[in-house]
């Protein structure tokens, strides 16, 4: 059984919901073009990843000018499900593919890095919060908790997704090989020589395929090309991609693409993820559960409970 999937590697209207889903529905119809039947999106990719921002914030100080770009901000993520998520959907249903894509998820007074799972039949069918946020990041993005780690079926197994550093996270790989992921996708924006020795370490320690997207942005992008905390690469880049697709051995079979937009495609073989098992299999019989066990707590956690009886 073989699945063709695909990594889009491409970058945001920047704080512009509408105009990025735009984008993203014309390269949904790209991928489906190519045959594909599945399509990543990068980390952030609605309605952008803000890199360079500080919103005005140090130790101890915020300014009231950080305050109005993290409104900016605020405003531009989407609500789930919302106006976004059924353009995803419609497209998605339209074309017969998955789509895997990272959002800014606005809930209540918090916003969410997000992944978004759609399926032609389901529609939105399930998320990915960011278990943790890494490093300045957490002064604008909530914490995921334990209750959306999912993973929904494809023709060649298990999909599920891990955002950015939280690949670094060993007990959240574990999990997910737990849970039997097959097609591991992890939407970043890591673009640095550091990241594909990271994928396809992954890919060989859970005997999965593994798709990485990141996106490609310019600091004129953001319309706002004189901001001295924008501080571009000697290419002229705030992201430069490095998407690539790895095969559960540990080899680069698409990519890494850098400075452009571009489309990576690469058919998944059910047999290849079997075969890779046969020395090794990280949740199986390579496990030893009488030395090392892990427990993992799923449950939804809120800060007000109501209790009426």
């Amino acid at each position: 059984m073989t699945l063709r999937a695909s990594v889009a590697q491409i970058g945001s209207v920047p704080f512009d919901a509408a105009k990025t889903t735009d984008k993203v529905v014309d390269w949904i119809n790209k991928a489906a073009d190519d045959g594909s039947e599945l399509v990543l999106f990068p980390e952030a990719m609605i309605s952008c990843y803000p890199k360079g921002y500080d919103f005005g914030c140090m130790i101890g100080v915020r300014t009231p000018e950080g305050r109005e770009e993290f409104a900016r901000y605020f405003n531009s993520a989407i609500t789930v499900p919302g106006a976004e998520t059924d353009r995803i959907a419609e497209a998605a249903a339209a074309r017969g593919i998955q789509v895997v894509i990272g959002v800014i998820e606005r809930d209540g007074g918090t916003i969410y890095c997000t992944v978004l799972f759609f399926t032609p039949e389901g529609g939105l069918v399930g998320k990915h919060r960011k278990l943790m946020p890494t490093a300045s990041e957490r002064l604008v993005w909530g914490y995921g908790d334990g209750s959306t780690l999912p993973v929904f079926d494809t023709s060649v197994g298990k999909i599920g997704a891990v955002i950015c550093w939280e690949n670094y996270m060993p007990m959240l790989r574990m999990a997910m090989y737990a849970k039997g992921v097959a097609v591991y996708c992890a939407p970043t924006a890591d673009d640095r020589e550091t990241w594909l020795p990271t994928m396809r370490h992954i890919a060989r320690e859970g005997r999965c395929y593994v798709l990485s997207s990141c996106q490609v942005l310019r600091p004129e992008d953001f319309q706002e090309a004189d901001r001295p905390d924008m501080i571009p690469t000697a290419e002229g880049f705030l992201m430069t991609g490095g998407s690539a697709i790895i095969d559960p051995l540990g080899e680069v079979v698409a990519g890494p693409v850098f400075g452009e937009e571009t489309l990576l495609s690469f058919d998944l073989d059910a047999d290849v993820i079997a075969g890779a098992k046969l020395d090794f299999d990280v949740a199986g019989h390579y496990a030893r559960p009488d030395v090392f066990t892990l427990t993992v707590d799923e449950r939804e956690k809120t800060p007000v409970r109501s209790v009426t009886s």
